[in-house]
């Protein structure tokens, strides 16, 4: 059953592909811009680089509609000046300018410069946001340029992040893993008199959840944490219609920690989250902190927002299995040939290095370990 309706959306896709529009399109407007390739429409606030919506599938808009539009799909940081307490900040381009325009690209651009009137106001940062949609892709991708420049101010990046908020009347199965996925409560069973807080603000027991299956059980969004090397796809299904919306990380190499670093991905809201910087399960250890005027330069993903649908009869939990199959493909074609920004170093300008790695672990032995 799952391999035929898998074999159906694989049909539907390459059908999408060849009856699609003549390439992909944009268009500007006054305060937004939209990326069309005849399958999906994403639209961005213009020139904060806010994605207000995204249309697929018959859906008007994937994406929370109740919500303000700076509070549906954004990067966002946590940063602070040394010995100062940390600032939240949904980062807003100043600056939109079109990178590749093409029937087969586009790649859109939301900077914000800094200057020192700016000190103590905003990350000392120019942020570059990146945004592609390439002809017959189901869905897009995002990356981000930071640099500190030399002799700028000193300070700590807590976090970064891409967030996509969704809608909750559509959104409410979660799938992270093959043994973790489940329907999950609204956002408001965790608003007083729906639920009982408990050690910690993230942590509430549903006592009266607008699903009554879900009476007595703990919400948590660190329950959904994983190491970054299992955090490669999660996302969640709507059941009617029924679509698919993943959050697909191709590499580890742009993320904190290391492969073993644990998380967070989706949870209640719903919510999913591309995590490039946290401190989540180690503190300050692995907050990087700027001193003495340190230059400094990194990009961020890409990281891809994959959208999937099904048929009517079929098992939504089919999407699943396609998303799965879509994110070996992605970490398969790692590191990309699109992206246009020299700041991303494209496969002919990487090398690799192969060998032993001996360990001496003295809690073990007194001799080299191969690992």
């Amino acid at each position: 059953m799952i391999s035929r309706v898998l074999a159906s959306i694989k049909k539907k896709k390459k059908e999408g592909f060849t009856m699609s529009s003549p390439g992909v399109q944009l268009h500007i407007q006054k305060h937004h811009v939209v990326m069309d390739n005849g399958i999906v429409q994403v639209t961005l606030s213009k020139p904060d680089g806010i994605v207000t919506g995204i249309r697929y599938n018959g859906v008007d808009n994937l994406l929370e509609v109740l919500n303000k539009e700076t509070n549906r799909g954004y990067w966002d940081l946590v940063w602070s000046a040394p010995g100062v307490k940390g600032g939240f900040d949904v980062i807003k381009g100043t600056c939109f300018e079109v990178i590749v325009q093409n029937e087969d690209q586009l790649e859109l651009s939301f900077k914000r410069m800094w200057d020192h009137s700016l000190e103590g106001k905003y990350v000392p940062l120019n942020i570059d946001k990146r945004f592609i949609l390439l002809r017959g892709s189901s869905g897009f991708y995002s990356y981000g340029i930071y640099e500190h420049l030399h002799g700028w101010p000193d300070f700590d990046l807590t976090e970064t992040r891409i967030t996509f908020k969704l809608r909750k009347d559509k959104f409410q199965y979660m799938a992270m893993a093959d043994n973790r996925q489940r329907i999950m409560p609204f956002p408001e069973d965790r608003m007083p008199g729906r639920c009982q807080p408990l050690a910690y603000q993230e942590a509430v027991l549903l006592v009266n959840p607008k699903d009554p299956r879900l009476k007595g059980e703990v919400d948590d969004k660190y329950q959904y944490s994983c190491k970054n090397i299992d955090n490669k796809v999660h996302g969640w299904i709507s059941f009617s219609p029924s679509v698919g919306f993943w959050q697909i990380t191709p590499s580890d190499e742009f993320r904190s920690g290391g492969p073993f670093k644990q998380n967070l991905t989706s949870h209640v809201g719903p919510t999913t989250l591309a995590i490039f910087l946290s401190g989540h399960y180690a503190g300050q250890d692995l907050v990087p902190k700027w001193r003495g005027g340190e230059p400094w330069k990194k990009v961020f993903g890409p990281v891809y927002i994959y959208l999937n649908s099904g048929s009517t009869g079929d098992d939504p939990l089919v999407l699943w299995e396609d998303a799965k199959i879509k994110m070996a493909t992605e970490v398969q074609s790692w590191p990309y040939l699109f992206p246009a920004s020299e700041d991303f170093l494209k496969p002919d300008q990487r090398g690799n290095i192969n060998g032993r790695l001996l360990v001496l672990d003295r809690t073990i032995n007194s001799g080299p370990e191969q690992t």
